[in-house]
């Protein structure tokens, strides 16, 4: 065998041989190790990073775990836009920034920016609602889901709670129908009269990709062709233990690197790399939505959010709702330096007012007359211009603007309470574009638009009142109350809410309406087949599952459920129209409380605080061709 002097005869470099200033442990390694593997080596060294080997058993003892260490190294190399060396580099910068305090936003002054603010239901609203349902075809929609329900108390897949319990339909199911039912509608609107296929990527993890793979099989991809589903898995990213930036490893194991996600920032990168935003492009798509796990609410806004990109051509559409000033959720912004560069992006609340306090705004985040801060809320849900977006990402590779947020022991910030990482988000995409570009936002209702679900109920039950509890109680909640209002301003007569608490949390309880999105995907839509002679009690349950179910003069004061199927044939469907009219009134369906420590109760139950007994309800199914009617 060839010494170590033989086999590092090659490895110097411009400035001096590396191996030489490289630990013993892994010099006396090197003669073992692949040309790949000294390369990554090397690199390690030269970035600062030699501690990592300081532990490296002699040649023949741990062999396994150390080639075990490289793979790591390599997947962290591979799967970051500039690999290892430039993350080491930027989080050095980054950390340097934050120890010095330093504020991102130094020269930047905020103004609102360009955008639309739409009211629900108006002449308006229904002409972006109709272009939107048109362009759909030429979208893929982006899901975002790599991250568990543990903060919610829940030990699944956030996207396979049940967005509600009445039908409970889970996210994921909901999100598939919602665009399948997109895909229907926008093809009967093609003026070639031709089909298409939406293209629907999720950007998993290694904590819930094969879950979500399995969710997807063993339900028949919720009736979406598995040619049009394709998962994109997201790399973590190295922990850092230092303000030098060095790597942290594993406590429990030396040979093994501290990883931690990196953010959903990363599905830009994915995206780029895969090469899917070529071959959309290719086929003749020209959006790309991007929509985040647990808000049931979202597809109610995304014909008129889409229609609003279509119609103002803005290469960036950033959904979002009226914002209370100070209210803990990001403000969309246009920033102008000093120097003249400008950029509109997503201000995190807690940054929003000693911005605006620091740039000549003296009371700072304030409400206007309207009552509510002139900066839209951010609710991460993005449509990007596809052609634009690929020239964008030819540049950046996918990369987007990091931030680092360590968590020091004390005032010097010497050092870390734990190991930190940098991370990025996927609404900063914007920061790297030029001036030229159209960046703008909707803004929706928040009842229509916005009903995230990330606190597990003793979090929520310690929010001030008032302030929402982004919980599985209020999410469900909130699905209710935005059906109920459309059936409303639809004509018909929906009952007020009663208040009650569950988990803690004082809720507005609705009746509890559900439909399928092919349904109802659009106002225009509910509002042709709902007559104005309807009325629902509060207490009562409606459950519409069919396309073609039209409400004329419903008096329902109980539960009804009504199934309407549809079948294959050809190229076309074959129908089933069905008329409701007359009274129902039974016992129905009564929501009772759960205690949320009872381990006896389902998580997905326990954590909204409340089960449906299914007391008594009528339910019909039509199942053959032609027009059909249930006169109560």
């Amino acid at each position: 065998m060839a010494s170590v002097a033989e086999s590092l005869s090659g490895l110097d470099i411009a400035g001096g041989d590396w191996a030489a200033s490289a630990p013993p442990g892994l010099r006396s390694n090197l003669p073992a190790l692949s040309p790949d593997q000294v390369e990554l080596a090397k690199m390690l060294v030269e970035t600062g990073q030699s501690r990592v080997f300081e532990h490296w058993a002699d040649p023949g003892v741990d062999d396994d775990r150390k080639k075990a260490f490289l793979e790591q190294v390599a997947r962290l190399d591979t799967s970051y836009p500039g690999g290892l060396a430039s993350y080491i580099k930027t989080a050095r910068e980054l950390l340097a920034d934050s120890k010095a305090g330093k504020n991102p936003f130094d020269g930047f002054t905020p103004s609102v920016p360009s955008g639309e603010v739409l009211t629900f239901g108006d002449d308006n609203f229904i002409n972006f609602e109709e272009t939107g349902v048109k362009e759909a075809r030429k979208a893929a929609f982006v899901l975002v889901a790599g991250g568990l329900g543990e903060r919610l108390g829940y030990n699944g897949i956030k996207v396979a709670l049940p967005a509600e319990t009445t039908s409970g339909t889970c996210y994921l199911q909901h999100y598939i129908e919602s665009v399948l039912a997109l895909q229907e509608a926008s093809c009967r609107l093609a003026e070639d009269g031709s089909g298409t296929q939406i293209p629907f990527v999720i950007m998993t993890s290694d904590d819930t990709h094969a879950r979500t793979l399995h969710l997807l099989e063993s339900n028949g991809y919720f009736g979406m062709q598995p040619s049009q589903v394709k998962l994109l898995k997201q790399e973590k990213v190295a922990c850092l233990e230092d303000n030098d930036a060095r790597l942290a490893l594993d406590p429990s194991d030396k040979y093994k690197i501290q990883t931690k996600p990196h953010g959903h920032g990363d599905v830009h990168a994915l995206l780029y790399s895969s090469g899917l935003l070529n071959m959309w492009h290719d086929a003749g798509m020209k959006w790309v939505l991007f929509f985040q796990d647990t808000n049931g609410l979202l597809f109610k806004a995304i014909p008129a959010a889409l229609g609003v990109s279509a119609i103002r051509q803005f290469h960036v559409n950033s959904l979002a709702v009226p914002r209370k000033a100070k209210e803990a959720i990001g403000g969309i912004a246009k920033l102008t330096h000093a120097d003249g560069r400008t950029m509109v992006i997503n201000v995190e609340y807690n940054q929003l007012d000693p911005l605006l306090r620091a740039t000549g705004y003296l009371n700072g985040d304030v409400n206007d007359e309207t009552g509510f801060s002139p900066f839209p809320g951010n609710i991460n849900q993005l449509i990007l211009g596809l052609g634009p977006y690929i020239e964008e990402l030819k540049k950046t590779g996918g990369a987007i603007k990091e931030f680092v947020n360590p968590k020091y022991k004390d005032a010097s910030k010497t050092s870390f309470k734990s190991s930190t990482r940098l991370e990025c988000m996927m609404q900063d995409y914007p920061k790297t574009l030029s001036p030229t570009a159209a960046v703008g936002f909707t803004v929706m209702d928040t009842w229509l638009a916005y009903a995230p679900v990330k606190n597990n109920p003793e979090d929520a039950a310690k929010v001030p009142k008032g302030n929402p509890y982004h919980s599985a109680t209020s999410g469900e909640m909130a699905i209710y109350r935005a059906n109920s209002l459309i059936l409303r301003k639809a004509g018909a007569h929906v009952d007020d809410p009663v208040t009650q608490v569950f988990n803690g949390q004082e809720v507005e309880v609705w009746p509890r309406i559900v439909w399928k999105p092919k349904w109802g995907l659009t106002f225009s839509e509910v509002r042709r087949k709902v007559g104005s002679s309807c009325s629902v009690s509060q207490k009562s349950t409606l459950l519409l599952n069919g396309r073609d179910i039209f409400i004329e003069d419903l008096s329902l004061d109980g539960a009804l459920i009504i199934n309407a199927g549809e079948d294959a044939e050809g190229n076309s469907l074959i129908l089933r129209k069905v008329t409701v009219k007359g009274r129902v009134e039974n016992k129905g369906w009564i929501l009772e409380s759960v205690d949320y420590k009872d381990a006896s109760v389902p998580e997905e139950i326990r954590i909204r605080g409340f089960r449906i007994n299914k007391v008594e309800h009528l339910e019909k199914a039509y199942d053959k061709p032609g027009k059909s009617r249930l006169e109560a």
